[in-house]
Formats: structure tokens, sequence, C-alpha cells
């Protein structure tokens, strides 16, 4: 495959960050996709603070894209700029012809690489028999592979998925996925069961790490990284080609910059940062109807944390409507704390 960017990131080698330098280098970094989380406002504030190797877009139903009506609304959830590449747009679905379809649409879009969600826990994707339903059904994850590889001619395609649905099915399920050839495989190194409610099996990286290889696939692992020093080290304890971050990214837009530190800035440029979020959420997001203002607040949870005052200040955000209405409540924490 002409385009795989993949592989050639995992063929890069590039110093490892910071104290862990070894001459294993360094793994590169991708961002995980996230429902209301990884919208084009917020990998904006990614690009300008520390891009990761791979930006990922929110996932985004597969057979909403294959019917017109549908195409026209979800088609705004792929929209990216052009600093943010190499991109990958997420799918989901379990109809192979609409997969094939969505893939085309994907490659027709300019996006760098097309990814399956196999992992997703939602019990309404589940009920599809989409996202992790497919760690239950191999033959047709295998179908929808080769779908999506029709549909996607010479762009890369992707699987994300889960170590198994109820228990570890590393043995059973990822030969599955292997045998068809992704560009990338991405595990989370959790069951569907487990959802975020027990530590991500790093101690089971490797085993997954062994199998990827023996196909020659490049190997990515998801799940409770905490940072690029953690990530360097998991990927060199397991043997990994590349690390993604999800919940990390939370109210840390600097969290893939190797030169900052969120802990070493300021109260202020903190809440600049979230007021330039939030502004830019509103302007190309909540006033073009897309999404509504109220997601951002997940984000003010985020940004406003770890200082006295904090749980008052994220009480007080959570009611805003609007950028104006956060500035304000700012502007007055400052004057109250002067």
């Amino acid at each position: 495959m002409k385009n795989n960017f993949w592989k050639k990131l995992a063929a890069k080698k590039t110093p490892a960050r910071n104290a862990l330098r070894s001459n294993a280098g360094r793994p590169f970094f991708v961002l995980a996709p996230m429902a209301d989380v990884t919208d084009f406002a917020q990998r904006q504030m990614l690009v300008k603070y520390g891009k990761p190797d791979v930006l990922y877009t929110e996932f985004v139903s597969a057979d909403g894209l294959a019917n017109a009506k549908g195409r026209e609304v979800l088609i705004k959830d792929f929209r990216y700029g052009k600093n943010e590449h190499p991109i990958v747009a997420q799918i989901f679905g379990s109809k192979p012809e609409n997969i094939k379809k969505a893939a085309a649409l994907v490659a027709e879009l300019g996006f760098d690489g097309v990814d399956i969600n196999m992992g997703c826990p939602d019990k309404a994707v589940i009920k599809q028999g989409a996202g992790s339903a497919l760690i239950k059904n191999p033959k047709l994850a295998r179908e929808i592979i080769r779908a999506a590889k029709e549909g996607a001619g010479d762009m890369p395609v992707s699987v994300k998925t889960r170590i198994g649905f109820s228990k570890n099915e590393i043995a059973t399920w990822l030969p599955e996925i292997l045998a068809e050839k992704p560009a990338a495989l991405i595990v989370h190194l959790r069951s569907k069961k487990e959802m975020s409610e027990v530590a991500a099996h790093w101690e089971l990286a490797a085993q997954v790490t062994k199998l990827a290889k023996e196909n020659d696939v490049v190997i990515v692992g998801n799940g409770d990284v905490q940072n690029l020093e953690d990530g360097t080290l998991k990927a060199q304890q397991s043997g990994m080609d590349g690390i993604m971050i999800g919940r990390g990214i939370f109210g840390n837009p600097w969290i893939f910059n190797p030169e900052t530190k969120i802990e070493n800035l300021s109260l202020k440029k903190r809440f600049a940062v979230m007021i330039e979020h939030a502004k830019l959420f509103e302007k190309e997001l909540a006033d073009k109807n897309i999404k509504g203002f109220h997601v951002m607040k997940k984000h003010f949870k985020a940004y406003v944390s770890g200082f006295d005052g904090a749980k008052e200040l994220r009480a007080k955000l959570m009611e805003a409507e609007n950028v104006g209405e956060v500035k304000e409540i700012v502007k007055k924490y400052f004057e109250s704390v002067k």
C-alpha cells in the first residue's frame, strides 16, 4: 500500500522523550477518537499546543454516511483543517456494504486513513451489531475489514478494538483481525465488560505485540496512558510501535508537547487557553448548530482542577451558556483572589 503512513511512522526512529533515553527511541503518539470530544475545535487546540503524530475524528455511523440524508448531517463531523494531517476518520457499523460506501467517502474527503471501530462498549452501538459486538462475530468483522479496503482504495484501513468482550480473548480474537492485514491494529487493553473500571492490562501488551509483529501489522496500545513519558515507557516495555492517548487530553492540549508541562503553567495561562477553546467551539460548532455549547462542560471540569477554589469555580462554569459568560466568570474569579 503506497500511502500507508502507519508503516512510515513505525519505521521512523526518533529520540526518546526527556529522561527516557534508549536505543529503542520513542513510539509515535496518536489521539484517541472520543465521541463529543475529538471534534474540530479540540483537534485544533491540540495542533496549536502539542500536535500528536496522528489525529482521529470522533466515530461516525457508516449506515448514516451511506444514506444521502444522513450524510448531509454527519459529514459535518468529518471537517478537518489542512494542519491536521495525518488524520484518520473513524467509522462504525455492521453492514459491509455501508462500510464500503463510508470508506470510499472518507477517501474522497482526503483523509489519510479510515479506522473501523470494533471496541465501542455503548449499548446502542452494540445493539446494532457494531463496535465491541463484532468481537463476538469475527466472521462479520473480517467481512467488514475487506469491505472497507474495497472502498478505501490506496488509503490505509486500521482497526481499533479491545482485548475481548467479557474476558481476555487475545489469543482467539486478535488473530481473526490480523489475518485480514489491517494497516494498523489499535488495542485498548481492557475487555468491553471491564469498561474503564479496572486498570488497563499493560501486562498483556507484549503478547498483543508478538501477534501483530508475526503478521507484520503496526501495533498501537491504548488505555491509562498518563503522558508522553508514561507512554514511551509502556512502548519500550511492550515493543509496541505507537501509543494512543484518550482521557489524558482533557483540559490539557499540551499533553503531546514534550516542551510543556501543564503543572508548570500558571492558572492565568490555563484559563486563557480554556477560554480560547470555548471561543473556538462556539464559533465553529455551537454557532453553526453542529453541537450545543453544553458539550464544553466536560472540558471546563478538566481545565479547572487541582487548586483552592476549583470546585466553586467549576460549579459556576457549569451554568455558562456561551463564551461571554465563561470570560465573565473567570474574570470575577481572578478579582476575588487578588
